[in-house]
Formats: C-alpha cells, sequence, structure tokens
C-alpha cells in the first residue's frame, strides 16, 4: 500500500474517533470519504462505529462506486452515493463528511435550515446552511436532493437525517461539521433566551465587502 493512501486511511480513523467523541455519532452512524485520486475514493465501511474504525477496514471505490479493494465483510455504506455526487459534480472537492450532530440534526429533523444571520464568523464561513429536501436513505433522492446546493455552498442539512460537509482536504470538510454543530447549538440556546439578535442589513453589507477585499485575486 502505497504512504500516501495508508495515511489517509489512519487520518480518516482519527477523524471518525473525533465525530464519536463528540457525539456527532453514534452507533454506527455517518460517514466519511477522501479522494485518493482522480477516479478513486476512500470510504468507511457500513456496519463499524465511527470510534472504532480500523484502517484496513475502510473500502477503495471508484466514482461510479465500484468496489476496487475491501476487507472481507467491510463493504461500502449504501450513503456513500452522496459522497459520490459530490465528487461527480464537483471535481475540486477532495473530502466528504456526513454526521448526526445533535443540535444540526435537530434543525434538520425540523426541517429548518441554518439562515439566520448572527456572527460573522458563521457568514464568513458559509454565508448559511440550506436544507436539502427529504429523500429515502439508500437511494438516489438524497444526491439528487443534495445535487442544486454543491456548486454555492460548503455545507447542508439534510431534511430529517443529519449534515453534510465537503472541502479540498478532509480536515476542513470535519471542521466545517464542528461549525455547522456549533452555529446549530447557538441558534439553540439563542432562541431560549428570547431569540438571537440578527446582524443588521448594513453589517452584513459591510461585512460581504470585507470578504470579497480579502479574496484570492482581488488587488489592494
Amino acid at each position: 500500500m502505497e504512504q500516501k493512501e495508508q495515511m489517509l486511511r489512519e487520518e480518516i480513523c482519527e477523524i471518525g474517533r473525533r465525530m464519536y467523541a463528540r457525539r456527532m455519532v453514534a452507533a454506527n452512524d455517518g460517514n466519511i470519504s477522501v479522494r485518493l485520486s482522480k477516479e478513486e475514493i476512500l470510504c468507511t465501511p457500513t456496519g463499524v462505529s465511527k470510534g472504532y474504525m480500523k484502517p484496513e477496514q475502510l473500502c477503495k471505490i471508484d466514482l461510479s462506486g465500484n468496489v476496487l479493494t475491501m476487507a472481507e465483510g467491510f463493504g461500502p455504506s449504501s450513503e456513500v452515493k452522496m459522497h459520490l455526487r459530490v465528487y461527480q459534480k464537483r471535481p475540486d472537492i477532495s473530502a466528504v463528511v456526513h454526521a448526526h450532530p445533535i443540535f444540526a440534526t435537530g434543525f434538520a429533523v425540523m426541517g429548518r435550515a441554518l439562515d439566520i444571520p448572527i456572527m460573522p464568523e458563521v457568514i464568513v464561513n458559509f454565508g448559511k446552511v440550506p436544507l436539502a429536501p427529504y429523500g429515502t436513505p439508500s437511494t438516489a433522492e438524497i444526491p439528487d436532493a443534495i445535487e442544486p446546493y454543491l456548486a454555492d455552498y460548503q455545507a447542508i442539512l439534510l431534511e430529517s437525517h443529519g449534515a453534510l460537509t465537503w472541502a479540498k482536504e478532509l480536515q476542513t470538510a470535519y471542521m466545517k461539521m464542528e461549525s455547522v454543530e456549533f452555529y446549530a447549538e447557538l441558534l439553540y440556546r439563542t432562541t431560549q433566551l428570547g431569540g438571537p439578535r440578527e446582524l443588521s442589513a448594513e453589517k452584513l453589507e459591510r461585512l460581504r465587502e470585507v470578504i470579497d477585499a480579502e479574496k484570492p485575486g482581488k488587488s489592494s
């Protein structure tokens, strides 16, 4: 096994342990994937707790979902279909994380997007986290539901299901999941205190100006 692949396998397992420790997944929930090459994907196996995965248990598949290598008894999760749709539509993306963090999933179960502008960090990181319509697990309904959001967002809630994040690196994709959960918990707790105070239109416009000015390629 090449050194790069072994390192990615170990990194996936480490991210799985973090997700499990932070109660972003329970039992065998959630899945993680990384683009190994243009046509090869490493992904977590079905039926294994993300807190106790071993590198050799991970599966290697192609962009069509065909299994290239797998340990006996450790096939890929049927939910890998939504990961593959991300890779197919976003060739610049190299990592996808799916989890069921408690607060974010609470909003997803309620059918509510995370779209209230309450903190500059949230605006900078996401703008907002939209809600993809419900899809039957393990079918093409979920990949079809998320596709319209892939070009313009970095994270989405899956109605009555959980959350999905993607990025160019696995650590970044995982950190986005942490940020989504923080955003959801903040909205929940401020609601208990009487409701969050939204940033004004003037503050949002000023923030967008700063964000645009800092984008790569912008001259000073």
